[in-house]
């Protein structure tokens, strides 16, 4: 059964956070981010529990740099090119410019991957592998950004 009507706004109330960080290029502050479940754990049983990954943009972001910027968490994380090339066509006609103040939302909901901006469905991407893919950019052990990760895993060690 699919509790998400994709034709209106993200419903987040069910939701608990597990954590949120500020991600920061030298002293400027690009976007703040926040890891939640259904359960208020991560990592989630699937089947069970829904995740949602929000991000709230403090700059101007345009489209193309995003997906430059994810290919590159990609390639640190040694994730093959032809795993993650697959999903560019999609995520090319999916995410748009940001503006400050804008949000990009992904809600995995039993292995699919639905993206919200600012709160309003934009498309889906039903590769159960994609989600896994794409949080591993902020949620791997091999993070370029590791205190990042330890705040959205609600983690007070900050190494």
């Amino acid at each position: 059964m699919w509790p998400y009507d994709l034709s209106s706004q993200l419903i987040t109330q069910d939701f608990v956070t597990v954590g949120e960080a500020t991600f920061s290029v030298l002293f400027w502050d690009i976007y703040k981010s926040k890891l939640l479940t259904t359960s208020g754990n991560y990592p989630v049983e699937v089947t069970q529990d829904n995740l949602l990954f929000d991000i709230n943009y403090l700059t101007d972001i345009a489209s193309k740099d995003l997906i430059n910027n994810t290919i590159e968490q990609w390639q640190h994380l040694g994730i093959a090119a032809e795993v993650y090339q697959a999903y560019l066509p999609q995520l090319k006609t999916l995410w748009p410019d940001i503006k400050e103040g804008d949000s990009l939302s992904l809600l995995i909901h039993q292995g699919r991957s639905i993206f919200y901006f600012n709160k309003q469905y934009i498309g889906v991407i039903n590769e159960p592998e994609f989600g896994q893919v794409f949080l591993a950019i902020w949620l791997s052990k091999n993070t370029s950004q590791p205190k990042l990760r330890n705040k959205l895993l609600g983690s007070t060690n900050e190494k």
